[in-house]
């Protein structure tokens, strides 16, 4: 039997085009001679719909691209995930669902079993879970068609489910394990996801086609990398990364005891790079948006930014605005002004010291003569925000965020100014990452300036200003970050690892008490197994630590 692993790029409610995508992949794959067409989860409502789901109409929207679909199916059979209306009065309205349709007819229904409500999952939101379990037969095979969090139970280490859907699938000797997945990026995830298919191949002793989507939704971005392992646990066939692709298995070819595709190094730095190029196309894609501005400090957030939109966009479609004030370096406005010219993308310069110095005098018999403080530094980068956002409603544009995540993680910028923007693009990347990201970039030429990257980070909001005035050292900010944050370990755990009481309790104090800040900050692209937003979910005014 052959068949067609199809990866594609859905847009949550775009019925039009989901339907139309996969009717092509299907004449696409029909025209080799495919018996069966694999599509991902939830494909045609595109993954993930959230509260889209409790809206009768939608479904009914979904229900009329599935029966579209099922007229082109008279040769080739058609996996494809949708939501579907649950038949009883009880539990939840709706199941998870992969149809197996045939010569225009909905032969076979699978539903997903193990429903995520974790991290950035709330599936036990809209979902029943399946509780019935039968393969399906198919031109002499038999088929364990799973759904995306169904082969992940896999193994007696620390079940997170007490029913795992293969122990029952396989009591009916399947030949062949699909799962039709929608499975968001970090910077983990791939290696994490093969392992996962592994140990399923080697458990049940049973191949596996595994069928990713690709895209961005919002924050969350999906990589694809669909493949198909044989039962030594072997790549047979893997498809690429961040891409659209179509490609074709056959069962024989799982049979082998070979690995005929090579399994693809993963360079986390340049995995990272195709990850947020990708958010931030789709985010204006699938928006209907063309044009990008963001403020260019000389700094290396905005130039790592800069890089990004341009990479997505074009560098005809983004505008940076210099934006100096009198605290400004020289250096900083040419180090600026020379990625724009590498980059061959537009800028213009306005000084901001007089609108500055206008609120200053404004505001200056009401201070009482005080000395100057953060009231005065965030006054500047709020004045830098209005001017953005005039560009951003005069022209068009949507105002892209440069905060990174140690910066989010600390509160070291201002709400109503640097904090401004449509999309967050660094706000899963910690400061030490954006480094090792500019470096990558420049690895083979000097795209952007090494000033930028090799000068001490400051915000230039006051004399001589530098972040280590405020915060430690990156270096030694972000491991507590990423330890506290990513891993969830607590004070005691972090003094055990050797990290000073009186740092450990300052930091996590910060991470805790800016919480309300991050959460009026704009969407933030997922990179990492635990992003701010959806994905950590914490109360604004809770008391933990101190």
């Amino acid at each position: 039997m052959k068949i067609c692993l199809t990866q594609l790029n859905y847009h949550v409610g775009n019925f039009s085009s989901n339907t139309q995508k996969i009717i092509a992949a299907i004449k696409t794959a029909e025209e080799q001679n495919a018996d069966l067409i694999v599509f991902s989860e939830l494909c045609i409502s595109g993954y993930p719909a959230r509260d889209f789901l409790e809206f009768d109409d939608f479904i009914s929207q979904c229900n009329d691209a599935l029966n579209e679909i099922a007229k082109y199916t008279s040769k080739a059979a058609v996996l494809v995930g949708c939501p579907r209306k649950n038949p009883t009065k009880e539990g939840k309205d709706l199941f998870n669902s992969a149809f197996f349709i045939h010569e225009g007819e909905v032969k076979n229904i699978t539903d997903k079993t193990l429903l995520p409500t974790y991290d950035v999952f709330d599936e036990y939101r809209y979902f029943e879970p399946n509780k019935k379990f039968e393969v399906v037969h198919f031109k002499g095979k038999k088929l364990a068609i799973t759904i995306c969090e169904d082969i992940w139970n896999c193994g007696d280490e620390n079940p997170l489910y007490p029913t795992t859907p293969l122990d029952e699938l396989t009591k009916q000797s399947p030949d062949i394990i699909i799962n039709l997945s929608a499975s968001p990026f970090s910077y983990v995830q791939h290696e994490e996801r093969l392992k996962v298919i592994r140990a399923n191949v080697a458990r049940y002793k049973i191949p596996m086609v595994y069928v990713n989507q690709v895209g961005a939704q919002t924050e969350l971005i999906f990589d694809g990398g669909s493949l198909a392992v044989s039962e030594q646990g072997n790549i047979n066939k893997q498809l690429p990364f961040f891409e659209e692709s179509i490609a074709f298995i056959s069962t024989e070819d799982l049979k082998l005891n070979i690995e005929k595709a090579e399994s693809p190094i993963i360079n986390h730095q340049s995995s990272i790079i195709n990850a947020l190029v990708l958010g931030i196309r789709d985010y204006f894609s699938k928006l209907g948006f063309k044009k990008a501005i963001l403020g260019l400090s000389g700094g290396i957030d905005s130039a790592l930014v800069l890089y990004l939109a341009v990479e997505a966009l074009g560098k005809e479609n983004v505008l940076s605005l210099l934006l100096p004030s009198g605290f400004s370096s020289d250096h900083s406005l040419a180090d600026a002004k020379q990625l724009c010219e590498n980059l061959g993308t537009k800028y213009e310069t306005i000084t901001i010291e007089n609108n500055f110095q206008s609120f200053v005098d404004i505001l200056n018999p009401h201070f009482k003569n005080l000395p100057f403080n953060v009231a005065e530094e965030n006054l500047q980068a709020r004045v830098r925000g209005v001017l953005l956002m005039a560009f951003s409603n005069k022209f068009g544009y949507i105002l892209l965020n440069t905060t990174n995540k140690s910066e989010a993680a600390v509160g070291y910028g201002t709400l109503y100014g640097d904090m401004c923007g449509g999309l967050s693009v660094l706000g899963d990347v910690y400061k030490t990452q954006v480094y090792e990201l500019a470096n990558y970039i420049n690895r083979n030429s000097e795209i952007i300036p090494q000033n930028i990257i090799s000068k001490a980070p400051s915000a230039e909001l006051r004399p001589n200003q530098k972040d280590s005035d405020s915060l430690p050292e990156y270096d030694i900010l972000d491991k507590i970050l990423f330890q506290y944050i990513e891993k969830r370990q607590g004070p005691k755990e972090l003094v055990a690892m050797g990290f000073e009481k009186s740092l450990v309790d300052r930091i996590l104090k910060m991470v805790n008490s800016s919480e309300w800040k991050r959460f009026q900050a704009p969407p933030i692209l997922r990179v990492s197994p635990k992003a701010f937003g959806m994905g950590r979910r914490m109360n604004i005014e809770g008391k933990y630590l101190g």
